[in-house]
C-alpha cells in the first residue's frame, strides 16, 4: 500500500486581510472585543466562506489582538478548523510556542462567539490560555441543529480547576442572532453522519 502525503493549509479568507487593516489593534472592554469576534462571525457567513462561528485570541494585559479565526471546516474539508483552533493555531505560530501561556508573563485570552464544542473544549485546555469568553450558549447552538458533541455539563468549572477563567453570556444575543440568521437563509448544519441535502 502506497501512502500519500497530504498538507493542511490553516488559511484565513481573503475578505479578513481588508477587515484586519480597517480594525482597531487593542479593545479596551470584554465587550468590544466580544463586539469584534460577533462580527467576524456574521461576516463568515455573509461572505459565505464558513460556518457563523468566530473566535480571537488577545493579549490579557491590554486588550491587544493577537490572532483571529473563523470557522472553516466546509471551505477546507475538515472537521476540525473550527473558529476556536484556527485563532489558538495561528496564535501560537505568532508567538512561537505551542503553549500561549508558557512564560510568567504571557497572558492570553480566547474570546469566541460561541461556548466551545467538546473539541474546542480540549485544545483550550492545552492551548495555555488564561481566560476564555464566550457569547451564544452550546444550547443555542444545538437549537439550530448544530451537534456540540458529548460535552460535560460542568466544562467550566473544569476550566476554572485548571486556571482557566470562564466568563459566559457576554453579548449572548448578539450572537445568537447570527446562529439564527445563519440557520433562516439555509447555512449548512454540517454534522458527521447527518443526511445533507
Amino acid at each position: 500500500m502506497k501512502l500519500h502525503t497530504f498538507e493542511v493549509v490553516l488559511r484565513l479568507p481573503g475578505w479578513m486581510e481588508d477587515f484586519l487593516s480597517n480594525s482597531k489593534e487593542t479593545f479596551s472592554s470584554i465587550e468590544e472585543r466580544m463586539q469584534f469576534v460577533i462580527t467576524l462571525a456574521r461576516m463568515n457567513i455573509e461572505h459565505k466562506t464558513g460556518g457563523p462561528f468566530g473566535a480571537a485570541i488577545f493579549d490579557l494585559k491590554d486588550g491587544r489582538l493577537i490572532a483571529v479565526g473563523v470557522n472553516q471546516v466546509e471551505k477546507i474539508n475538515c472537521s476540525i478548523v473550527h473558529a476556536e483552533i484556527l485563532a489558538i493555531a495561528l496564535a501560537q505560530k505568532k508567538i512561537g510556542h505551542y503553549d500561549l501561556g508558557a512564560k510568567a508573563d504571557m497572558s492570553y485570552e480566547l474570546v469566541t462567539s460561541t461556548e466551545p464544542c467538546v473539541m474546542c473544549l480540549g485544545a483550550i485546555v492545552w492551548s495555555g490560555v488564561r481566560q476564555v469568553v464566550c457569547a451564544a450558549r452550546d444550547e443555542d447552538a444545538r437549537a439550530i441543529g448544530f451537534d456540540e458533541g458529548p460535552k460535560p455539563e460542568n466544562w467550566a468549572q473544569s476550566l476554572e480547576d485548571r486556571g482557566i477563567a470562564v466568563v459566559k453570556d457576554v453579548l449572548r444575543e448578539d450572537a445568537k442572532a447570527v446562529l439564527n440568521d445563519y440557520n433562516k437563509t439555509g447555512g449548512l448544519i454540517y454534522n458527521s453522519r447527518q443526511e445533507q441535502s
